[in-house]
């Protein structure tokens, strides 16, 4: 990972934090006297310091334990959370995120794209895992914007557009995500054995799998749990 030059794990570290600072800015519509508000603010950050000592120290580089430590002590304890959010907290914190922010949170999935594309480059990740493979999920990003200008045009929340393309997300998170997990050397892998997805396993781009892509997850799922069950007077927030 060294012999990478130092502008790609830049740009990504830029990234995440972009991805944070979105979803701070997401949670300000709820406001951030509330403890499910604040506890957020506090555990991603928490969270992605300690994922960073365990990745620096090697922790997730024995892939010979199934399933992965990348999943048991990096994706999982994310996914509860979200989980937890759900269970507990839909409309005193998920129904007041602003729609908005969480539309335009996506254009951080241009950088990583790029990001993605020069770690194949590198040798870092199988080219499958980029736009010049079969990972389409730069469209999201790409679409973000021009969504954010059509949803929300005069006033009005566009529905039937929000719902379309949150559905589209998952599904090229989805596409993606799996693309990932049969590509890493693990006992589970399944493909790109001669160009495994190795860069994960290290920092900074443990914060892919432990930071932005459960960020970038709720976020369609939140937008999804607003259009479908909100109230129209919580859409406009």
């Amino acid at each position: 990972m060294d012999s990478l030059p130092v502008y790609i794990p830049i740009v990504f570290v830029l990234t995440t934090c972009a991805a944070f600072g979105f979803f701070v800015w997401a949670i300000d519509g709820v406001g951030f006297k509330r403890l499910d508000a604040i506890t957020p603010l506090f555990i991603i950050p928490l969270w992605g310091t300690l994922t960073a000592i365990l990745a620096v120290k090697g922790f997730y580089q024995d892939t010979a334990s199934v399933p992965p430590r990348l999943f048991l002590f990096g994706v999982l304890p994310a996914l509860l959370l979200i989980v937890v959010y759900f269970i507990f907290f839909r409309e005193s914190f998920i129904e007041r995120l602003s729609l908005r922010t969480l539309t335009l949170l996506h254009v951080v999935r241009i950088p990583v794209e790029i990001v993605l594309l020069w770690l194949s480059f590198g040798g870092q990740v199988p080219q499958v895992m980029t736009f010049e493979g079969r990972n389409f999920d730069i469209l999201s990003g790409i679409l973000a914007p021009i969504v954010y200008l059509v949803a929300f045009r005069g006033g009005t929340v566009n529905r039937p557009v929000l719902i379309a393309y949150n559905i589209l997300g998952l599904l090229l998170l989805a596409n993606i995500v799996v693309i990932a997990i049969l590509s890493l050397p693990s006992p589970m892998q399944q493909m790109a054995f001669d160009q495994p997805n190795r860069a994960v396993l290290f920092f900074p781009y443990i914060w892919l799998p432990t930071i932005i892509v459960p960020i970038v997850l709720f976020s369609h799922l939140a937008s999804l749990w607003k259009l479908l069950f909100a109230s129209p007077k919580k859409l406009k927030s």
